[in-house]
């Protein structure tokens, strides 16, 4: 399926956009990867303490997945895609964020873009996994907890919401991503050094995403 490769070039680049970094320059705001974990995501933006910069970061990372699959779904019987194709191209997307070109290759956790893709695969499925991020995120009040909870639960809800294998495997294999860039979380989470939601900025070797 020749058309399949410049849709999944598409979906990686726009992926690869980083709204941290962008949203963080046009207000006038440090670099996020220059302080607390380094990460270009919507969590560490918030460590420079503007609420309003994290949340548009926040919605611009998940509106680039969940735009992306939404409209590979909404045009998919003209371009004759069926839901294996989809599924690379949710995965492309993904990866273009947690891979961006535009950051020579080093991109965020993907926990935003993650979250958007499902909602673009199925609202249904991406307000259950967000349901599981904010009932870690209020319980624990660590961010990479409730992102690597969520992402755990993930695949299961999509085999059990969508009723789909390839849909299943290709969230498996953004899972398999996300919990790969937060393995030093994990490791702070089990030494009890991981900096909890809202803490300020520190030099760029702290902190969670």
């Amino acid at each position: 399926m020749p058309l399949i490769l410049p849709l999944l070039l598409v979906a990686y680049l726009i992926g690869s956009i980083p709204f941290a970094v962008v949203v963080s320059r046009a207000m006038g705001l440090s670099d996020p990867r220059s302080f607390g974990s380094g990460n270009p995501g919507a969590t560490n933006v918030l460590r420079s303490g503007n609420k309003l910069a994290a949340l548009l970061t926040l919605i611009g990372d998940a509106a680039k997945g969940g735009l992306v699959v939404w409209a590979a779904r909404a045009f998919a019987p003209d371009l004759g895609l069926d839901e294996q194709a989809l599924g690379l191209i949710a995965v492309a997307v993904f990866l273009g964020h947690v891979f961006s070109i535009f950051l020579r290759g080093k991109g965020g956790k993907g926990v935003a873009t993650a979250a958007g893709v499902l909602l673009g695969i199925n609202p249904m499925l991406g307000g259950a996994t967000l349901l599981v991020w904010l009932a870690t995120a209020l319980l624990s009040r660590y961010s990479s907890a409730a992102a690597v909870t969520a992402a755990v639960a993930a695949p299961a809800l999509t085999r059990w919401i969508t009723g789909s294998e390839y849909w299943t495997i290709a969230v498996m294999g953004m899972v398999l991503v996300l919990i790969w860039r937060h393995k030093a979380n994990i490791s702070r989470l089990i030494k009890g050094t991981e900096s909890k939601i809202g803490s300020k900025k520190t030099s760029a070797s702290e902190g969670s995403n």
